[in-house]
């Protein structure tokens, strides 16, 4: 018994004197594990009487107990030490401010779509969107542009290879498909806007291969000109903050449309700058039309029953009119200095009651 009290002490002795959890599982190891103090003497209780078995078993299972106990109430008190020192250590003040250099900006093409969206909103208008790559009916055919047409031609369009039907997918050169699958999945009435990425073989000063456009459509039973004129004017006036923009519809031609204009605005170019506004000279924002009876026709419609215009502008053009952005190339540079210079402060949303810039 004097050799299992002091065994016992010294056990407890290691496991009072254990700072870690590694110097805790190494008393562990020397007092209960497998050639541990107390282990040994569990295994001597072979060579016992069986009187003396039960009492030194007794006696060896409570010390065995005890030391186990204390083991664990160490381990708890180092855990939780561990702990407090990992939460002092990895302390975040979440009360500080975001440092000003850090924060990010939203980019201009962003933050001009979501313009347009918020104003044709208010005017009705819901967003419909549709995919990038598609087929020669969705971007060609259905509207009304013939197989001969410069616009279906490598030089202009990115094709896909050719499939076993001698068919080819391309990338949309325009977002009018948007416009077609919509006619085809809906009845009239419809009011949609339809922006998006388009892709087109050019590259210069004002072209890249990859643009924005955002394109309206309107199609109901008693739509005309007027309409089509007195949405574009409201538009331009709440886009450019302008009290009054003057608004020209030039006579042009595209397939899809007739008639078909194109829509310049008013500015001037006094000391070299350009203001939006009245003045003497125009400039042009975008394309405009009544849809072409052969368009509704392609999409299941009755062009004796129902009527409609579109229009459509380039989302790059109109960020470089408002925001005196000169090269359409550096939106795509990956430039922060740009970017920290013509961006815009997150989570300010364009509204047409807060206020479309802040």
């Amino acid at each position: 018994m004097d050799e299992l009290e002091k065994i016992r002490a010294e056990a407890m002795e290691l496991v009072a004197q254990a700072s870690s959890l590694d110097a805790l599982e190494a008393a562990r190891v020397a007092t209960l594990g497998k050639k541990g103090t107390v282990s040994a003497l569990m295994a001597s209780l072979g060579k016992m009487s069986p009187d003396e078995r039960k009492t030194a078993g007794a006696s060896l299972n409570a010390v065995k107990d005890e030391v186990a106990n204390a083991i664990a109430t160490a381990k708890a008190a180092l855990d939780a030490k561990a702990l407090d020192e990992r939460l002092v250590r990895e302390r975040v003040d979440v009360t500080l401010p975001v440092r000003p250099e850090t924060q990010g900006r939203i980019h201009p093409i962003s933050q001009v779509m979501d313009e347009m969206i918020a104003i044709f909103a208010q005017m009705g208008f819901e967003v419909a969107e549709g995919p990038d790559i598609e087929d020669d009916f969705h971007n060609f055919t259905a509207l009304n542009i013939p197989a001969d047409h410069p616009a279906r031609q490598m030089h202009d369009t990115f094709y896909f290879g050719e499939k076993d039907d001698g068919s080819r997918h391309l990338l949309r050169t325009h977002t009018s498909p948007v416009q077609i699958r919509t006619m085809v999945a809906n009845k009239p009435p419809i009011r949609i806007i339809a922006p998006g990425r388009t892709y087109r073989c050019d590259s210069d000063m004002t072209h890249t291969p990859m643009f924005h456009q955002i394109e309206g459509l309107v199609i109901d039973k008693a739509t005309h000109m007027g309409h089509l004129k007195g949405t574009l004017m409201e538009f331009v006036t709440t886009f450019f903050e302008v009290d009054e923009v003057p608004v020209r519809f030039r006579p042009s031609f595209f397939p899809f449309t007739e008639p078909s204009a194109e829509v310049d605005i008013g500015c001037s170019r006094d000391g070299g700058e350009l203001k939006i506004g009245k003045g003497s000279g125009w400039l042009e924002i975008g394309g405009s039309g009544m849809v072409h009876p052969n368009v509704l026709i392609a999409c299941g419609l009755d062009p004796e029953e129902y009527q409609g215009f579109a229009f459509g502008m380039g989302v790059e053009r109109m960020a470089m009119l408002k925001y005196g952005i000169p090269d359409l190339r550096t939106f795509f540079d990956s430039d922060l200095r740009w970017l920290k210079h013509y961006g815009f402060v997150p989570l300010d949303v364009p509204t047409l009651s807060g206020g479309l810039t802040r």
